[in-house]
């Protein structure tokens, strides 16, 4: 009876202890992100992998692509990238982080766009970038152009009897202000910073493309027009028809990945501190059993 209740109390103080450990280990090697640093979970990770990036929906803003991106860039079991766009575009700023950041991946690992229902203007940006983009025959992509939105209300407010004062340090401070509609010099003004952004599309799109389509062969398609899939590819603004997993399977090769890769997509946070803790302990266990060395870990268990 002694010996038994002697067992159970080094059983529990041996439990506990491998709980603080756990606590400990993630203290070391989880960061403000809510996730494992990649060093350490790739330690339990053995098979290669394609990581998958969502692009999905009007594109306003970059941080959890780019987030994203360089999460897979420094995790050495992920060995190519697939971008899935489903998007119309968006605004030019967060379009051209993106394509920076791909930029950087490429450097290390290959990465593939797969092209769903549309992908055109900001996302066929992106895209243009990647070392292959995939898209199927009635995919919409292209709309290289820029486009501005000047709402003229000055009729309505005029209708309803208000008056708009502007006091302004500046001479151009209100250019595209809604209640009025542009000078001839304002809009002259606003076709050049348009035509400015457009070149810069035109530039990033050639030497993402370079070796597939010619600045001036791009350039004479470059006016905002749609095309099919199927078109694009007959262009040179996409490379192969195919579906995602088409994609995955050209990542895959160009990763140097053998057999069928495994996907991985970007880790959600955990909901409760109790999720955190639970995938940390079983990952200390995990590699306590296959190290040999779950004896040390439980030294009274016999």
């Amino acid at each position: 009876m002694k010996k038994t209740r002697t067992r159970g109390a080094i059983l529990f103080v041996t439990v506990v202890v491998v709980a603080f450990a756990a606590v400990a280990i993630l203290i070391e090697v989880v960061g403000g992100s809510g996730t494992l640093s990649s060093s350490w979970t790739d330690a339990f990770e053995y098979h290669d992998k394609v990581g998958v990036v969502t692009l999905e929906g009007t594109i306003a803003k970059s941080d959890d692509t780019l987030k994203q991106l360089r999460k897979f860039r420094k995790k050495r079991s992920v060995k190519a990238i697939v971008i899935r766009i489903n998007s119309p575009g968006g605004a030019v700023a967060p379009a051209q982080e993106i394509y920076r950041e791909i930029e950087k991946v490429r450097k290390k690992k290959p990465v593939v766009a797969s092209m769903e229902t549309v992908a055109a203007s900001a996302a066929y940006y992106i895209a243009s970038n990647t070392d292959q983009i995939v898209c199927s025959q009635g995919t919409i992509t292209g709309s290289i152009g820029v486009i501005m939105f000047l709402p003229d209300v000055q009729k309505v407010i005029e209708r309803i009897g208000v008056s708009m004062s502007v006091i302004k340090a500046g001479k151009f401070k209100d250019i595209g202000s809604m209640f009025r509609s542009p000078s001839e010099e304002e809009r002259s003004l606003l076709e050049t910073f348009a035509a400015d952004i457009h070149e810069q599309f035109i530039n990033d799109v050639a030497q993402g493309r370079k070796g597939k389509i010619t600045k001036d062969q791009l350039r004479a398609v470059a006016d905002g027009r749609f095309f099919t899939g199927e078109k694009a590819k007959e262009i040179g603004l996409v490379d192969t028809m195919g579906n995602f997993y088409d994609a995955v399977a050209i990542a895959a090769k160009l990763g140097g990945i053998k057999e069928e890769p495994e996907l991985i997509y970007p880790k959600k946070k955990w909901d409760s501190v109790l999720d955190l803790f639970t995938e940390a302990a079983s990952a200390v266990l995990v590699k306590a059993v296959e190290q040999g060395r779950l004896t040390e870990l439980l030294p009274a268990i016999r």
